[in-house]
């Protein structure tokens, strides 16, 4: 048999660790806008952070 070189994976390995927020925030804007259209505008959405941070008891 003939000998050949290793496989090569097409992807890079995963890095473990936490991503920048920025990065975070980027990769969340899109569906927050979608949701933002689909859900009727920004006081509807403001409504519910509001009701979410008094739940947290903020």
């Amino acid at each position: 048999m003939a000998h050949t070189a290793p496989r090569r994976t097409t992807f890079a390995p995963r890095r473990t660790g936490r991503r920048h927020p920025l990065v975070a925030t980027l990769m969340a804007l899109p569906l927050a806008a979608l949701l933002l259209l689909v859900f009727d505008g920004w006081e509807t959405v403001a409504t519910q952070a509001s009701s979410v941070g008094v739940m947290l008891g903020r």
